[in-house]
């Protein structure tokens, strides 16, 4: 029998006292945020997974789709320096599908830590917090580090629009991959895009822009013709070479225990230098979450992990899950977030980890087992 929403309520404060005794302060957001926020950061996407209305004077605004987009908003307003949060209550996603486990409304319970001093004791805190908290549910516990392939992103052989571009798609692993194929010249050139870029070899981008008619569409003339000088810049680039692409295949093809994990990763390195800040802090993070207490035997290292979630997670990531019932969403989730602290604190960063857990399917699996 499903908990009662009383009973999931009744968790999540449980759940909350936990971390209101590890010193964090409680905060509240507003169920219904302005919806401008999630579009700057996410763009049209976000409303395939949001409840959208409009209010005459506030303008379109979404029901609450997750509790740390406004949580770090209300902090880089407020300019305070190191202090960590906690919430509970209700967020809303759409689902297009309906899927067993997959609410539309359901409660989560967090905690936000933003804190410069120190940045992987934060993150081990956060990850051992949590799993002393779902200790006795026996769940399936897994990591990453988003930073390992940006890292090798950024220390591609290639020119900067193309690891921007890649770097834009980290989150999207299909079109990051087609990308990575298109600019090692592994796949074809779409034939529209070869017919352009032989005409703009025989015609300026003014004249062929000219000559194909009215104009139609938001974009002027000269974005126009920037984009096609792009392309032709883009075209006469050489090809990211076959072992670069090898070596972000090895990277994140890598699943293990984070101690081989490492191993693995070292290696990689040694062809691919640029990673060896992030694995040198990887590194660090593992001896603080042991000094934690955490088994890390115990835990999967992905090094593929978190690149389907929300977009603000740039750094550090985990997830909890019941690894007998594989259809359920994560029990507990989430990673760190310095990007989105920049990006809402209008240049202004404050380095910041945090999490959420599930209270109503804490609940169920307490009553019904999870491992």
């Amino acid at each position: 029998m499903q908990p009662t929403k009383d009973q999931v309520r009744a968790e999540a404060g449980r759940l909350r006292s936990v971390f209101l005794e590890a010193g964090a302060r409680i905060v509240d957001p507003d169920i219904l945020q302005p919806a401008d926020t999630l579009l700057d950061l996410y763009g049209e996407d976000i409303r395939a997974r949001a409840y959208v209305t409009g209010d005459p004077l506030k303008g379109e605004q979404m029901l609450r789709p997750d509790f740390t987009v406004p949580v770090v908003e209300m902090h880089m307003a407020s300019g305070e320096g190191a202090v960590r949060y906690t919430y509970a209550g209700e967020v809303f996603r759409r689902q297009e599908v309906a899927e067993p486990g997959r609410a539309n409304e359901y409660f989560q319970v967090g905690l936000e830590i933003f804190d410069a001093a120190d940045p992987e004791e934060a993150e081990a805190e956060v990850f051992a917090r949590f799993a002393s908290v779902l200790a006795p549910l026996s769940l399936r516990a897994a990591m990453g580090d988003i930073g390992l392939l940006t890292s090798a992103v950024s220390g591609l052989t290639a020119s900067a629009p193309r690891k921007a571009a890649l770097m834009r798609h980290i989150w999207r692993p299909r079109r990051f991959r087609a990308l990575l194929e298109r600019y090692s010249g592994r796949s074809r050139v779409p034939a529209s895009r070869a017919e352009l870029l032989r005409r703009l070899k025989a015609e300026s981008a003014e004249a062929l822009l000219a000559a194909n008619g009215p104009q139609i569409g938001l974009r002027s003339p000269k974005e126009i013709e920037a984009r096609l000088r792009t392309l032709q810049d883009d075209a006469a680039e050489l090809p990211i070479s076959a072992a670069e692409v090898a070596l972000i295949d090895d990277l994140l093809d890598i699943r293990e225990t984070p101690g081989n994990a490492l191993a693995r990763l070292r290696d990689i390195a040694v062809d691919m230098p640029a990673l060896d800040p992030a694995l040198d802090r990887l590194e660090r993070r593992f001896d603080v979450m042991q000094s934690h207490g955490v088994d890390l035997d115990a835990v999967e290292f992905e090094a593929n992990y978190g690149r389907t979630t929300m977009e603000y997670y740039d750094g550090f990531v985990f997830g909890f899950y019941a690894g007998r019932q594989p259809h359920l969403p994560p029990v507990a989730s989430g990673g760190r977030y310095d990007a989105l602290t920049r990006v809402l604190g209008q240049g202004r960063e404050m380095p910041a980890v945090g999490g959420m857990i599930r209270p109503g399917l804490v609940l169920e699996l307490g009553r019904g087992g999870a491992a």
